[in-house]
């Protein structure tokens, strides 16, 4: 049954081999479990509601992709949107949580609507590479100040708007350290760094009496407080719109920024560059998203730390319902995730930052005209706070810039259309 549903001999892999790769993968990104209900948290949600739907989008999405698309990609709520989702939407421009798990159902709609109809390739193409890579490098920088902030190294000043917190307190030492830790765990290449550091951070403040803790398994708690939650006619609102669209974009950059190079690594793309079933997986991260939405968690999407499952040999879809399968069995460790603080996901959240700035890498910074606008995305979304906003000020930037710099001929018709509509959307709806 295996063979005929994975191809297992095509893909010259085995059973043995799809189980440690699912086992693996699973282990690089399973901090997601405690990190995504201590940022959802905040914005009144039920924390144990958030646990199941994390576990049950992650396994469903996970399982999706296996079945339909047959790639070792795994799914779970992302790194960046779920801080978006509550820091900006939430908290921020003050939108119910229910309002805002409608604007993530709309735009996974939007999403399945342009994978059906394969408009995807037409707005990817049209995106500079330059500007998905500052929108990727500032979700980075969001993220890094939030966790900076949940750690108390980071602090509001009236004076100069942030300032340094008090270092001598032992959350602000313990993220530091729990970050240190993480980074040596990584270069020293051991599965599931970030995962070992949120665990060992967390026993380090129970140990000190800075945290509690809550007890190992248990049954899973209730999701009826998230389950089908979501308001949609709320999120119909004209000031939604590009808070839609963000969503929609960001996951659409990133996913597809991740099935390439999760089938490069894996030896599933052609020289030619092409990519053999990408519609059936951005269908199935598509209805991920949906699924998620219903069940009460921010954008569903793939990760990157699928990779970490190919190295270890995973070539088929089996990795990804190993993965599923493992998110499933986590249900049951709900008061573990409730004993996390937020000081011990605040490295997670530094170290994830690393990995999404090194796209800058990248960039040419000798050409001005690129160079700016990439600045001004990446450093618009911590600073004002919002991943919209800075993906509205990237596109508004690049395209001004292009044309009084008389390099129109660089710019296509969706940039331009996007841009006016950020305007507006900036002008006349803030």
């Amino acid at each position: 049954m295996l063979e005929r549903l994975f191809q297992l001999k095509a893909h010259n892999t085995t059973v043995r081999t799809e189980i440690l790769a699912g086992v693996t993968t699973f282990l690089t990104m399973a901090y997601i479990l405690f990190v995504n209900p201590s940022i959802l948290g905040e914005t009144g949600m039920d924390k144990g509601a958030i646990f199941v739907a994390t576990c049950l989008a992650a396994a469903i999405g996970s399982a999706i992709m296996g079945l339909i698309a047959n790639y070792p990609i795994a799914l779970a709520p992302g790194m960046g949107l779920n801080a978006f989702f509550t820091y900006t939407v939430v908290l921020h421009m003050g939108h119910s949580w229910q309002v805002a798990l409608g604007a993530v159902f709309l735009s996974a709609c939007m999403f399945f609507l342009l994978s059906i109809f394969r408009i995807r390739e037409w707005i990817i193409n049209s995106i500079p590479l330059e500007l998905r890579s500052a929108i990727a490098a500032g979700i980075g920088l969001f993220l890094a100040l939030i966790g900076l902030k949940e750690a108390g190294i980071v602090v509001a000043n009236p004076a100069t708007l942030v300032g340094m917190g008090d270092l001598a307190k032992p959350e602000a030492v313990l993220a530091i350290l729990g970050f240190f830790l993480i980074v040596a765990l990584e270069a020293r290449k051991v599965t599931g760094a970030v995962l070992i550091g949120i665990l060992v951070t967390t026993a380090a403040g129970i140990a000190l009496g800075v945290s509690s803790f809550g007890g190992f398994v248990s049954m899973p708690p209730s999701l009826a407080p998230t389950f089908l939650q979501l308001d949609i006619r709320g999120a119909l609102d004209i000031g939604l719109v590009s808070v839609i669209f963000a969503f929609l974009f960001v996951d659409l950059f990133d996913n597809s920024g991740t099935l390439i190079a999760v089938a490069k690594k894996a030896g599933l793309m052609r020289k030619d560059g092409y990519m053999p079933k990408m519609g059936r997986a951005l269908i199935a991260d598509s209805s991920a998203a949906m699924v998620g939405s219903l069940l009460g968690t921010s954008t569903t999407t793939s990760y990157i730390e699928s990779a970490a499952g190919v190295s270890a040999g995973g070539r088929t879809g089996l990795t990804a319902i190993v993965v599923a399968v493992l998110f499933l069995f986590a249900l049951f460790f709900s008061p573990l995730a409730g004993s996390v603080p937020a000081f011990a996901t605040a490295p997670a959240l530094l170290f994830v930052a690393v990995l999404m700035t090194a796209g800058l890498a990248e960039i040419d910074w000798d050409d001005i005209t690129v160079a700016a606008p990439v600045v001004i995305t990446a450093l618009a979304m911590p600073l004002t706070f919002s991943i919209a906003n800075g993906i509205a000020f990237g596109f508004i930037a690049w395209t001004a810039i292009k044309l009084l710099a008389g390099r129109g001929r660089e710019l296509n018709s969706a940039l331009v259309v996007l841009s006016i509509l950020f305007v507006i959307k900036l002008g006349w709806y803030p």
